[in-house]
């Protein structure tokens, strides 16, 4: 099955007032690139969104967004710096008492000056982990999903196409069976036009004739064409990521249609033969888009 190598999907999960959100879109690259944008406070997960990632995606330039927010009481420790609270108190009390003001300072204020009161996160990491990667799955299913539906468009067109140059190569194939047949025929008409006689050397044409045959022939290009178009059709319907290899053959069939074109000199298959290249030209830049 085709899936394409653009799309996005979105996930969201909210746990004892753990609010994640996961964001996934990507877009056509010839390799796998992964790139995460996370908040400071789980970026030592990094590493995990992103194996995590490889393992359902093997192609595409993909852009992960996540956002986090606790606002649960588990895990959460107050922390004072008493020290630094004795500090201000009596910075603050010197200065109360150089100007005649009240020295009674409230511990409230005291609590709110530059690093007095911390809250620190203790929350077990396994734990935001489990539920990060919940909200991923949800996000890809949602991204695989997306894929999947652009893929059976590009699928379809694909089909189409290569059925045509399927229809195409049978054509040029009908047509190369009677090249020497037709060749035989003009050079014999063209011997006894030049020497003005209805005698001709057998010998001499037969050995014109194989000669011309060796040269013209099509039918190993034709044999591997066939063979290509028939991987091609079979591999469509692999699960795995076919994107490479469909581009391998596009390559190859690419090859053989070049060699059918400079071997033969017939109006009729020259057409054929511009016809396919323009298919597997439209064909090759879908591929583009699969994984």
């Amino acid at each position: 099955m085709i899936k394409s190598m653009t799309g996005y999907g979105r996930g969201n999960l909210e746990k004892e007032q753990r609010t994640y959100l996961v964001e996934i879109k990507s877009l056509n690259h010839k390799y796998s690139d992964i790139t995460v944008k996370m908040p400071r406070t789980i970026n030592y997960l990094e590493e995990k969104v992103k194996r995590q990632i490889q393992s359902k995606i093997t192609r595409g330039k993909i852009e992960v967004f996540i956002s986090f927010e606790n606002n649960s009481i588990i895990g959460k420790e107050v922390k004072i710096n008493k020290e630094l609270a004795q500090i201000y108190i009596k910075e603050l009390k010197q200065i109360a008492t150089e100007n005649n003001l009240d020295t009674n300072i409230p511990i409230t204020e005291i609590s709110k000056m530059p690093e007095v009161l911390n809250i620190q996160n203790n929350i077990d990491e396994g734990l935001i982990w489990d539920e990060l990667n919940n909200c991923i799955a949800i996000a890809l299913d949602s991204f695989i999903e997306m894929r999947k539906e652009e893929g059976k468009r590009i699928e379809q067109d694909i089909e189409q196409r290569i059925n045509n140059v399927e229809e195409n190569v049978l054509k040029i194939s009908k047509y190369s069976t009677g090249l020497v047949e037709e060749y035989i025929v003009k050079l014999e008409s063209r011997i006894k036009e030049l020497l003005n006689t209805n005698v001709v050397d057998k010998d001499r044409l037969a050995q014109e004739i194989v000669i011309y045959a060796d040269k013209t022939s099509v039918e190993e290009e034709l044999t591997r064409l066939k063979s290509h178009i028939m991987q091609f059709k079979k591999l469509l319907k692999e699960e795995n990521a076919i994107g490479k290899k469909l581009d391998f053959l596009m390559q190859e069939m690419n090859r053989e249609t070049n060699t059918i074109g400079s071997k033969t000199n017939n109006l009729n298959i020259t057409n054929l033969v511009i016809e396919i290249k323009t298919q597997l030209e439209d064909i090759r830049e879908q591929i583009q888009n699969i994984e």
